[in-house]
């Protein structure tokens, strides 16, 4: 009995550690022992739990560089797989837990040809340096095995996504998946700053080239966990919660 008790005990704080969040999202992070992850956390000023990290040194000011990453350090360094999300009605985060788990072992880590700063769509983020079918499939996988979890999008939600307009088969992606950036119209990116003028993000992107030296100096770059982040609310910063390990590459 006393057995049943402890592993009771185990899984109910196990579950304490990752429950009561706003909404959750699965995204991409690095592991701390990757140089992306320890300029992530210079530049966004943030770890990845959260805490305050030291900011990195640039030409731009200090204040200059906070406004300029304002709503990307909200929810910490990252690329998106599945976008933030309120549990669906009958949905638990136990089971959402034991999804992410069973999920992850049976994929396999995905690789793509390094990084590059960019500029496009109006702010400046890492893209791959090329294709990746597998990052691909690992993404459009995520956002169908996981679509039954998330609770419809609010009227105010839905506004948000759709202002900067969107193609009729984003709109149903929308509707349907709760974010109309997936499948085809699926862009992986890190995003390292907000919404940025032309001057602003070629300056950023001239800025970003030499902490960032050894990130792009990287011919393969790899995916090797599904992450799983939490909204606490309140405009309180996006949390890592958990690492779910994928399978090695075959």
């Amino acid at each position: 009995m006393a057995r049943r008790d402890t592993k009771l005990s185990q899984a109910s704080e196990g579950r304490s550690a990752i429950d009561g969040y706003e909404r959750y999202a699965i995204y991409y992070a690095p592991r701390e022992d990757e140089p992306l992850a320890g300029f992530g956390a210079a530049w966004l000023g943030r770890q990845a739990d959260g805490s305050d990290h030291p900011r990195i040194a640039t030409d731009l000011s200090p204040e200059s560089l906070a406004e300029m990453t304002r709503s990307a350090r909200r929810y910490g360094l990252h690329g998106t797989l599945k976008a933030p999300f309120a549990l669906a009605r009958g949905a638990t985060i136990d089971a959402l837990d034991q999804a992410l788990r069973s999920f992850a072992a049976s994929r396999p880590a995905a690789s793509w040809p390094g990084w590059r700063v960019s500029g496009a769509h109006g702010f400046t983020a890492l893209r791959p340096n090329g294709p990746s079918p597998a990052l691909d499939a690992l993404a459009a996988g995520v956002v169908a095995q996981f679509a039954a979890y998330g609770a419809p999008l609010t009227p105010a939600e839905l506004e948000r996504r759709r202002r900067f307009g969107l193609s009729a088969r984003q709109e149903a992606y929308l509707a349907a998946y709760g974010y109309p950036y997936v499948f085809e119209d699926f862009a992986f990116h890190v995003t390292l700053s907000g919404a940025l003028g032309a001057a602003d993000r070629e300056a950023l992107g001239r800025v970003l080239q030499g902490p960032l030296s050894e990130v792009l100096a990287l011919t393969t770059a790899t995916i090797r966990d599904l992450c799983l982040f939490g909204d606490p609310g309140g405009e309180r910063p996006f949390v890592l919660l958990r690492r779910y390990a994928l399978s090695p590459t075959r």
